[in-house]
């Protein structure tokens, strides 16, 4: 089978999607910050629209574990998550440029590393990192959108997991109530139900559409 082209690849997605919106897509930039769960599914759904450039950001390796609700494969265990989703994102979208950063965000290294991305996306696991993350963005990156995540676990209706304008630049999604530490665990389903919150908010954003 032949391999499409970049120019037939964006053909298809301008009929999709609208030839000036696309162009939009194609020209974002978004920094993804956790590629677990929520990361991992955010990314796939942003380069399947086209989305022009990521900035994947994450320390950890793919786990056993991470199987039931992230987007890695079984032979994939033991790699650098930031490894592992750039090799899938580039099969999907192989003229997608794809920047990674194996790296633990503290305080320090989040203004320098994530100054140039005018979108972020906070999809990290624990409550203090979110919080670490969020706080540090709003204070020294004020012009940046935003969008995080609060409460996905479980297997409570979908339906409470929405989308929240918190200031003109920060969006929270989520049920912001179910926690891992609330009972059951994360389930896969639920768990994309969030994502694809977190992937339309950051889309809505780039079209220019930017209420919740």
């Amino acid at each position: 089978m032949r391999y499409p082209t970049k120019q037939e690849m964006y053909a298809a997605l301008e009929e999709r999607h609208g030839k000036q919106l696309q162009e939009k897509f194609s020209q974002a930039s978004v920094a993804i910050c956790g590629l677990g769960g929520l990361g991992s599914n955010v990314a796939i759904h942003l380069v399947r629209a086209g989305v022009g450039k990521l900035f994947l950001l994450d320390f950890d390796q793919v786990d056993i574990t991470n199987l039931n609700r992230q987007q890695y494969f079984p032979d994939q265990l033991g790699e650098y998550k930031t490894d592992a989703l750039k090799h899938t994102l580039s099969r999907i979208a192989p003229y997608c440029q794809i920047m990674t950063k194996c790296v633990k965000l503290n305080e320090q290294n989040i203004p320098e590393l994530l100054a140039e991305f005018p979108i972020i996306c906070e999809a990290f696991d624990k409550p203090e990192q979110k919080a670490m993350l969020v706080n540090t963005v709003l204070e020294k990156l004020p012009e940046t959108f935003l969008i995080a995540s609060s409460g996905m676990a479980g297997l409570d209706t979908p339906n409470t997991i929405r989308t929240r304008k918190i200031t003109p630049k920060f969006y929270l999604c989520g049920d912001e109530e179910n926690g891992i530490e609330s009972g059951i665990g994360l389930i896969s389903a639920r768990v994309a139900v969030c994502a694809a919150h977190q992937a339309t908010t950051i889309l809505r954003i780039i079209s220019g559409e930017n209420s919740a």
